[in-house]
């Protein structure tokens, strides 16, 4: 933590009297989410009773190999009352895929895309065509229309943007700096880096996020990202929040 963060760490951050555990960007990563999910459940068991979250922070899709395998777990637990998925950048373009955007689709099997299709069984061929220049787009996404379930469309478009739970704010990339909650738009929070990143502006709520990779976990006073990038690092991060304190689980540690 820089230490201009230490001098202004004043303000304590309530939970509402929950505890919450954020997990980051799974993108198709099936074994880490059900192996960090197991820890979750570990750790809970070991601490004094209360009424627990678990708030999926977004893109559970692209770029790892089982996209499909995660999105039907989480579709299957659902949304409750103590489990909240929400949407990210790469759910979103998915979705404007099967809207049928051909623009989206070539933007998509450039970040990730090509392992989306091929964990829901579409045509390898088809997908590299496709992928190599102009032409086919209309039957890949026809083709992924036809193999993906419609409880997962449903599902994918029902998911909120951000969730806010006492002083915390959770969404997958950020938040507008200077800008009320209430005016912020979807494409700043499922795509913004900057300014949000290094802005030092003070929010009404500590920001937990995703969207931006890095080594470890980024802990600042006014926000936390915690995207370990899973498909490369093979490491999945999950943060507890109690209050201000906050501890650190990850896949396989």
């Amino acid at each position: 933590m820089p230490i201009w963060d230490r001098f202004f760490s004043s303000k304590p951050w309530s939970t509402d009297g929950c505890r919450i555990y954020a997990i980051g960007d799974v993108h198709g990563c099936f074994t880490q989410l059900t192996g960090l999910l197991r820890q979750i459940e570990r750790d809970q068991a070991g601490r004094e009773p209360l009424e627990t979250h678990i708030v999926m922070l977004g893109d559970y899709v692209d770029r790892g190999p089982r996209s499909r395998d995660v999105c039907e777990l989480l579709q299957a637990i659902g949304p409750s009352a103590y489990f909240h998925c929400l949407r990210g950048n790469h759910e979103q373009t998915m979705l404007d895929v099967l809207d049928g955007s051909e623009f989206a689709l070539r933007h998509w099997l450039g970040f990730g895309g090509r392992e989306t299709l091929l964990s829901w069984g579409v045509e390898e061929a088809l997908v590299d065509m496709v992928a190599a220049g102009p032409g086919h787009e209309a039957e890949l996404i026809e083709a992924f229309r036809g193999a993906v379930a419609i409880e997962i469309v449903d599902w994918m478009q029902g998911l909120p943007s951000y969730r806010r739970q006492g002083d915390y704010l959770f969404v997958h990339a950020g938040v507008q700096p200077k800008v009320a909650l209430e005016n912020q738009v979807d494409d700043d929070l499922l795509w913004i880096r900057e300014p949000f990143l290094s802005s030092k502006a003070k929010h009404p709520w500590r920001v937990v996020h995703g969207h931006s990779q890095s080594e470890d976990i980024d802990i600042f006073h006014h926000r936390i990202g915690i995207d370990t990038g899973a498909y490369r690092t093979g490491t999945l991060t999950a943060i507890g929040l109690e209050d201000d304190r906050h501890w650190v689980i990850q896949s396989g540690v």
